[in-house]
């Protein structure tokens, strides 16, 4: 007998609901604004050339491959600018111009380009550029070195830094307040928590980003960093502190939560932010690096194809 209970699903074409990845890319880039508009009050001009040159660059080498692949123009999808703004976000603002140029060189044409463009990218592209340059020229990207002229009207030291070289002696000062509110050293567009959180909650209630993974992040480091402050509270920082330090919230928010290299399924999103939190945790507490997030997130990019095998069980059966 003919079941009319059956699910049926429908053959191609389906209805656009008129969504584009420009849409996307262009809110993605408003929720950055809160934290990168408090980076250059705080930092001024040098920080409006690293923004300008960062975004300007990336859309360069965006259509550069455009021409060089011969493929259509992509500009204007507002991706290669996101990839620009949020490198831009990272570095300090005495960035040299080289520096800038060829880290979104890095990011746009061997983190995206050369595997295929948007949505065949195995890593976030921002996270490609930034490694690169950590391990190329360690020195441009420590903050207490190139912070070191600013007087912000607060201790121009870096938190993790500070932490890691001499304990949670060294961080008394820094209160979580202040730390939310942005003052601390750091990247542009990095420090200021309450404006990363803003422009979280603004793509998450907008469906532009996941919150399972952004929270599983945060969930990570929370609890891998209160182990270790049991553990040892004289050398390992709380959990609070390192919330709100670092690349921690611009990466749970921003970067962990890329299109291309993070999971499409619910079990996968939670495995794959919870991991990127727990080896931000241990890259920094028991690694050589201040910050763990840019290569806890890239780990986590090479095992995500593992993870999305994770599936709910198919129901019904093809026939």
């Amino acid at each position: 007998m003919f079941n009319q209970k059956k699910f049926i699903v429908s053959h191609a074409p389906f209805w656009h609901d008129e969504s584009k990845v420009s849409v996307r890319y262009y809110n993605i880039l408003i929720a950055t604004l809160p934290a990168v508009i408090f980076g250059i009050i705080q930092y001024g001009m040098p920080a409006v050339a690293v923004v300008s040159l960062s975004v300007s660059s990336a859309i360069f080498w965006e259509l550069l491959m455009n021409r060089l692949t011969k493929r259509p123009i992509t500009i204007t999808d507002g991706n290669a600018a996101l990839i620009g703004m949020l490198f831009a976000m990272l570095l300090p603002a005495t960035s040299p111009w080289w520096l800038v140029v060829t880290g979104t060189f890095v990011a746009i044409v061997i983190g995206k380009h050369i595997y295929g463009g948007i949505g065949a990218n195995p890593f976030n592209p921002v996270m490609v550029g930034i490694a690169i340059l950590t391990l190329s020229w360690k020195g441009f990207l420590n903050f207490d070195q190139a912070l070191l002229n600013y007087d912000l009207g607060y201790s121009m030291v870096y938190p993790l830094a500070a932490l890691k070289n001499f304990g949670t002696v060294a961080i008394g000062a820094f209160s979580p307040g202040d730390l939310l509110l942005g003052r601390q050293s750091g990247g542009i567009g990095a420090t200021f928590g309450l404006g990363l959180i803003i422009g979280g909650i603004y793509l998450m209630l907008r469906g532009f980003i996941r919150w399972e993974i952004s929270v599983s992040f945060l969930a990570g480091v929370f609890i891998t960093a209160l182990i270790f402050h049991l553990f040892d509270g004289a050398r390992f920082g709380g959990p609070v502190f390192h919330i709100l330090t670092g690349y921690t919230l611009i990466g749970a928010i921003f970067l962990a939560t890329e299109d291309s290299s993070s999971p499409a399924n619910l079990i996968p999103m939670f495995i794959y932010g919870a991991g990127g939190g727990i080896l931000t945790m241990l890259i920094r507490n028991i690694g050589i690096f201040h910050d763990g997030v840019v290569f806890a997130i890239l780990i986590m990019n090479i095992l995500n194809p593992l993870l999305d095998k994770i599936r709910p069980k198919a129901i019904g059966k093809v026939v």
